[in-house]
C-alpha cells in the first residue's frame, strides 16, 4: 500500500467540519481524497459528490480500500479513538481532529497501537503549521523580544449555539471551551515554550441549559454538561509561565495571545487561524508589524504534512505525541479545579523544528 508519489486519503465525517477539510485537502497536489465514510451513508455520498471524490459509503468500505494510507477522523471527540484504533488495525495512518482522546489511559492505547503497528497518528489542531505561528515562533528563537518569560491568552465569547447547527456535542464530556478551543492555545504555548510542567485552575458553568439559535433545530433545548469557563496558570518545563482563559460564558468576544521577553513583547495572531499580523511592541515603544505569507487553505494542512513526513521517513509535526501531551495539560487543568490546588503534568514532548520560510502545502512534492 505505501510507496511514493501521491498519497491516498479517506475522510471519516461527513458533519460541519469536513467541508473546510475536503475543500483544502482535494486542492493539495501531494493527496488523492479517495473516498468519504460516515453513519449516514446518505450524507457521505453527498459531501463526496460536492468535492469530486469517487467513492463513498461506510467506514468499513474505506478501511478496505488499499489505495488509502491515511484515514481523516473527522468524528465526534468521543468516537476519536475507536475510529482510530479501526484505522490502525487496518494498515492505515491517522490524522485525529482533536482532542485525541477524552481520557489518559486511551490516548495512550492509541499512540502504543500506532507505534506497534509502525504506523503514525497524527493530530489537530494544524493551525500552528501556518504563516501566523510559525512566523512568531521564528521572531522569537531569533531573540526579537528577548529571552520570552510569561504569555497572556484570552479566548471569550457566548458560545457556539448562535451559528453552530447541532452544537450539543461541544457542550459534552470532550468539549466545551477547554476542550473544544484550549488545544489551539495550548498547543501553540507548547510550541513556543515547550512542554507545560504544572498547573493551577479554577472553572464554573453559568447555565445548565442552553437553546440553539440557528439552523433547522433552532429554538431547541440542549442540556450542558461540562465547565463553560475555566481560568488557568500554566508552568513551563523551561521556566516560563502563562495565564489562559477559556470562556463560553462571556458576551464581549475577544481572543489575545501575547507573548512577553525581557526586551519586547509579541502579539500572536489568533492560534485558531493560519495567518494573521504578528506585531512586536519593544522596550523602546517602538513597534513592527510583520504580515506573513498567505495561504489558500486552512484546516487539513497537517494532512500533507504528515504525508510528506512520512515519504520522507521523519517525525510529523503536529505529532500524536504532541496532542498527547496537549490533552494530559487539559485533563490536569480540570483535576488542579476540582483539587483547587496544582497538580503536576507527567508528560512531556519534545517541539519539532519550525517549518522552513518557503514551506508551502500547494507546492507538488510528491
Amino acid at each position: 500500500m505505501t510507496g511514493g508519489g501521491t498519497v491516498g486519503v479517506g475522510v471519516v465525517g461527513a458533519g460541519v467540519i469536513s467541508s473546510q477539510y475536503l475543500r483544502n485537502l482535494t486542492a493539495f497536489p501531494d493527496l488523492a481524497v479517495l473516498f468519504v465514510a460516515d453513519i449516514d451513508e446518505a450524507r457521505a455520498h453527498d459531501r463526496a459528490a460536492e468535492f469530486g471524490v469517487p467513492g463513498s459509503g461506510s467506514v468499513g468500505e474505506l478501511l478496505a480500500h488499499d489505495g488509502i494510507e491515511i484515514v481523516v477522523n473527522l468524528t465526534i471527540p468521543r468516537a476519536h479513538v475507536d475510529v482510530a484504533l479501526r484505522a490502525l488495525a487496518a494498515g492505515k495512518h491517522v490524522w485525529n481532529e482533536k482532542p485525541i482522546a477524552l481520557d489518559r489511559k486511551s490516548g495512550r492505547e492509541l499512540l502504543d497501537a500506532a507505534r506497534g503497528a509502525g504506523l503514525r497518528v497524527g493530530t489537530a489542531p494544524d493551525t500552528f503549521l501556518g504563516p501566523g505561528i510559525q512566523t512568531s515562533r521564528r521572531l522569537i528563537e531569533a531573540g526579537e523580544i528577548g529571552k520570552p518569560l510569561t504569555a497572556l491568552t484570552l479566548l471569550q465569547g457566548p458560545g457556539p449555539e448562535s451559528w453552530h447547527p447541532n452544537p450539543d456535542f461541544l457542550y459534552l464530556d470532550g468539549a466545551g471551551p477547554l476542550f473544544d478551543i484550549g488545544p489551539y492555545y495550548l498547543t501553540t504555548l507548547v510550541q513556543l515554550f515547550g512542554p507545560i510542567s504544572r498547573v493551577m485552575a479554577v472553572r464554573s458553568q453559568a447555565k445548565a441549559v442552553r437553546i440553539i439559535g440557528s439552523g433547522p433545530r433552532a429554538g431547541q433545548r440542549f442540556p450542558v454538561t461540562v465547565p463553560t469557563h475555566v481560568s488557568a496558570i500554566y508552568e513551563f518545563a523551561a521556566g516560563q509561565t502563562a495565564q489562559s482563559m477559556f470562556t463560553f460564558d462571556s458576551m464581549l468576544r475577544r481572543k489575545q495571545f501575547e507573548v512577553a521577553g525581557v526586551e519586547g513583547t509579541l502579539a500572536v495572531p489568533d492560534p485558531n487561524t493560519f495567518t494573521g499580523e504578528v506585531v512586536i511592541h519593544r522596550s523602546d515603544g517602538e513597534t513592527t508589524t510583520v504580515a506573513p505569507g498567505e495561504w489558500a487553505s486552512t484546516r487539513g494542512t497537517g494532512v500533507v504534512e504528515l504525508a510528506r513526513a512520512i515519504r520522507a521517513d521523519r517525525p510529523e509535526r503536529a505529532s500524536g505525541e504532541l496532542a498527547y501531551h496537549v490533552l494530559d495539560v487539559m485533563i490536569s487543568t480540570s483535576e488542579a479545579a476540582d483539587r483547587g490546588g496544582p497538580v503536576d503534568v507527567a508528560s512531556t514532548v519534545e517541539p519539532t523544528p519550525a517549518l522552513p520560510e518557503d514551506w508551502d502545502p500547494l507546492a507538488r512534492t510528491l
